[in-house]
């Protein structure tokens, strides 16, 4: 059993000589006690539910029934989340993410559209419980972003987001307009794995210029206004990264190398997923950076995966960090077909 050969593996105390890896077999061992009790608990719950609807029946009381009933369909939605978390199992799905926004044409409507879209993700983590780090803003002309970077901190994190990259759609009466018309705006998201040490990717760094600079404009909220901002420009594949969220230059200099790292890692995850689509239909997934996702607000209100074809009419949830259904509609979607191609 795991458990029992990590409980081992801790115990040693040479292994603490090795600090990178102690942490990640802590890490291991922590999230692994965490899943059997989750999934012990839930086989009390269940059986608890089991007994509590036998009384119900038994004591023909329609009320307490109802109540076991409700428990039964939470606890089933609890145990349908674990069952797809089991699924992430990729090389750095249970690593942090890197989530970038970024207005598409359309000046501020498409400005106000990547803000909205930046807190529909920071109310996700939150309600996930994960820790939030804002990296860069860039504030729009008027209002709104014309960029952000946040890491996403939290097991799994990186694993959940990742099918979110991609363009956004949005439709809807315009607040900007006067004339009260009906605009269409676009925003890019991109999701990138926070790589640990233990996966090397090199980077020449002959091949990145580095600029420092003042943020720009007001900065955005979350900036500290000082002269330690920090941009890496990896000149062979055109990235782009900046810091500006630390006093120290060292430290968002840093951040910036991190980030870099994701972003030419993700190259590498999205070669290998470019070469397994070659193996399916031509009515696979959308490639990377297509629109995945329309939210319409105006005539009628809907939010439609082109994907995977779920969609809901509560748009207002889905905008306040609900995106569940979305999230687990194109893991259990490309689970099923890496299945078909296996």
């Amino acid at each position: 059993m795991r458990l029992e050969e990590l409980n081992a593996l801790t115990a040693n105390p040479e292994l603490w000589n090795d600090a990178v890896r102690a942490q990640k077999l802590m890490s291991e061992k922590n999230t692994l006690e965490q899943n059997i009790n989750i999934y012990q608990q839930q086989e009390k719950n269940l059986q608890d539910l089991y007994e509590l609807c036998e009384m119900a029946e038994s004591d023909n009381d329609e009320n307490m029934l109802s109540e076991g009933m409700q428990q039964l369909e939470i606890l089933r939605k609890e145990t349908h989340h674990g069952e797809l978390e089991a699924l992430l199992s990729g090389e750095v799905d249970g690593n942090d993410a890197f989530l970038e926004v970024h207005s598409g044409s359309g000046g501020t409507e498409a400005q106000d559209w990547a803000e909205m879209l930046l807190r529909m993700y920071t109310r996700w983590a939150e309600n996930h419980h994960y820790k939030v780090e804002y990296i860069e803003e860039t504030e729009g002309d008027v209002a709104g972003l014309k960029s952000a970077t946040i890491r996403i901190i939290g097991h799994n994190a990186y694993g959940w987001l990742k099918a979110e990259s991609g363009v956004h759609r949005l439709v809807r009466i315009s607040p900007f307009d006067s004339n009260a018309r009906r605009h269409t705006s676009f925003a890019s998201v991109g999701v990138y794995p926070v790589i640990d040490d233990e996966i090397q990717i090199e980077i020449n760094e002959a091949d990145c210029r580095i600029d420092t600079y003042r943020a720009s404009g007001a900065g955005g909220q979350h900036i500290n206004k000082t002269d330690s901002a920090v941009r890496i420009t990896h000149i062979p594949t055109g990235i782009v990264v900046s810091c500006q969220t630390q006093r120290s230059q060292f430290q968002n200099r840093d951040s910036a190398w991190k980030m870099l790292k994701a972003r030419l890692y993700e190259i590498e995850l999205q070669k290998r997923e470019a070469a397994a689509q070659e193996q399916r239909s031509a009515q696979g997934d959308n490639g990377w950076g297509s629109q995945i996702r329309s939210y319409v607000l105006q005539p009628y209100k809907m939010v439609k995966d082109l994907r995977t074809d779920a969609e809901t009419s509560d748009t207002k949830a889905v905008l306040d960090g609900d995106i569940d259904m979305f999230l687990a509609a194109a893991l259990a979607g490309k689970v099923g077909k890496n299945e078909e191609n296996s």
